[in-house]
């Protein structure tokens, strides 16, 4: 096991138990990759129905571009999520370092809303500067949110296409699943994680308010 395999089966540990002790990795849900080399491809990553409050070191998997398992961090047997085939099509579509996908209540929440819009506008908020490469509030984030599918080729083709479609976008929703987004590392990752979930909360709150809002005055009239 490499030493940079090593540190960053340690960093997707301890980032993992983070989101989950925040609520957006709860039961078995998400997993998270980092890059352990480019050529040839070799990603870390968390193994399938794993507990990520209770994930160890010793379980991250080391895989190649075909999501084959090449090597481990330990000796706990594992298999890759049959969603790694994600992680590879982000790492190569947006040159990533690191992916992470969550199963928020907002997130599920927003996806359904607005999967018939085939996306979520984030503008005008402050937060959205905490976006790599993003350096005003008036900046206009587009999460393009495609359906699901058990289909991991078909599904990972989709996430391929809609990224070359909006390259600028810091991440893409899964409809009633979750979100992935990505960074150049673990550290921007988690960053966008935490912007994102941010932004979604604040959305979904303001809708309830507005809903709230509408009805107390229906109700007055």
């Amino acid at each position: 096991m490499s030493d940079n395999f090593a540190q960053l089966a340690s960093g997707i540990v301890s980032l993992a138990k983070d989101l989950h002790s925040r609520g957006w990795l709860l039961g078995t849900s998400g997993n998270l990759s980092a890059v352990v080399e480019r050529d040839p491809l070799r990603l870390a990553i968390t193994p399938s129905g794993a507990d990520k409050g209770e994930l160890l070191s010793e379980q991250i998997l080391l895989i190649d571009e075909e999501a084959d398992v090449v090597g481990n961090a330990g000796s706990i047997a594992g298999k890759p999520s049959d969603e790694s085939r994600l992680h590879v099509a982000l790492v190569k579509a947006q040159n990533a370092g690191a992916v992470v996908h969550t199963h928020s209540v907002w997130v599920t929440i927003l996806s359904d809303l607005y999967g018939d819009d085939g996306g979520l506008a984030l503008e005008g908020y402050e937060m959205l500067k905490g976006l790599g490469g993003v350096t005003t509030h008036l900046h206009r984030e587009w999460i393009p949110i495609i359906e699901n599918s058990q289909d991991m080729f078909a599904l990972a083709k989709s996430i391929t296409e809609t990224v070359a479609k909006y390259p600028e976008s810091h991440a893409i929703i899964l409809r009633r699943h979750g979100l992935y987004t990505w960074g150049r590392d673990l550290n921007e990752a988690k960053r966008h994680v935490e912007i994102l979930e941010f932004l979604f909360e604040a959305v979904g709150r303001t809708l309830e308010l507005r809903v709230s809002t509408t009805k107390r005055l229906s109700d007055m009239l």
